[in-house]
């Protein structure tokens, strides 16, 4: 079974994240980018896999820049087969992505596709569940425990309840959260390997998808500055201003 895992590059979680003095967007240029630590675990989670034997293959696939390059040779350290770059310079949204990748699994034939459940950078936690529409697959989300048996798939997920357990058809799309692995470290020897693994090189055009963004960002501002805290002398003061100046939230 072939095991698909979008990766995506986005601004290192370490970064304070600055917004451009135009508003257009966050400052990217000289940050430190890395992989979306969701789709690090859903990477970890595919190896996992194939260490047990279930999968045989397992491809990951970016979408955007050409420096998306580098974070698909994250994911072949880690133990990846192969990777696909689809490159593009346009702002790709959600359901760009997810057409993109739709084309990517018709052409690849895989039995499971494992994603992070949304990017750090916009939490959009939306191109999962496009691309499991987009192909007609069963899809569960939040997973925090994922068995694969008998041509299906048994996901405990996490939900506002607690937990959630349910068992799907396969192809099927999982979408990774925290709780469930601990990504391993790249070790440099994986690094050099990874250089030798074939990446093959798309452009939308390639895959028939018309990328143009249908949302307009129009402007990008910083939360406001929390105030600094005062003291007062004593508990009636404090009730009053609590009464009287307290902003409800």
């Amino acid at each position: 079974m072939k095991v698909l895992v979008p990766v995506k590059r986005v601004v290192d979680y370490n970064v304070k994240v600055r917004v451009k003095a135009d508003q257009t967007g966050v400052e990217t240029a000289n940050v430190k980018m890395s992989m979306n630590p969701f789709d690090e675990i859903a990477v970890e989670e595919a190896m996992r896999l194939k260490e047990a034997g279930i999968a045989t293959e397992v491809i990951a696939v970016s979408c955007g820049v050409a420096a998306c390059g580098e974070t698909l040779r994250t994911a072949l350290a880690i133990g990846a087969d192969r990777a696909i770059l689809v490159e593009t310079d346009a702002d790709l949204q959600p359901l760009a992505v997810a057409k993109l990748l739709a084309a990517v699994c018709k052409k690849e034939g895989p039995g499971l596709v494992i994603l992070g459940k949304q990017a750090i950078d916009d939490d959009a936690n939306q191109t999962g569940q496009m691309l499991a529409a987009l192909m007609g697959w069963p899809q569960a989300t939040f997973a925090s425990k994922v068995t694969i048996a008998d041509g299906k798939a048994q996901v405990t997920r996490e939900v506002d309840g607690g937990l959630e357990t349910i068992k799907i058809n396969l192809p099927a799309i999982v979408t990774t959260d925290l709780r469930l692995n601990e990504p391993r470290y790249v070790t440099l020897p994986n690094i050099m390997k990874a250089k030798k693994k074939p990446m093959e090189n798309h452009k939308p055009a390639d895959l028939g998808v018309d990328v143009a963004p249908r949302l307009k960002t129009l402007k990008v501002t910083e939360p406001p500055k929390r105030s600094a805290g005062i003291k007062v002398p004593d508990i009636k003061t404090l009730v009053d201003k609590l009464k009287n100046e307290a902003k409800v939230i």
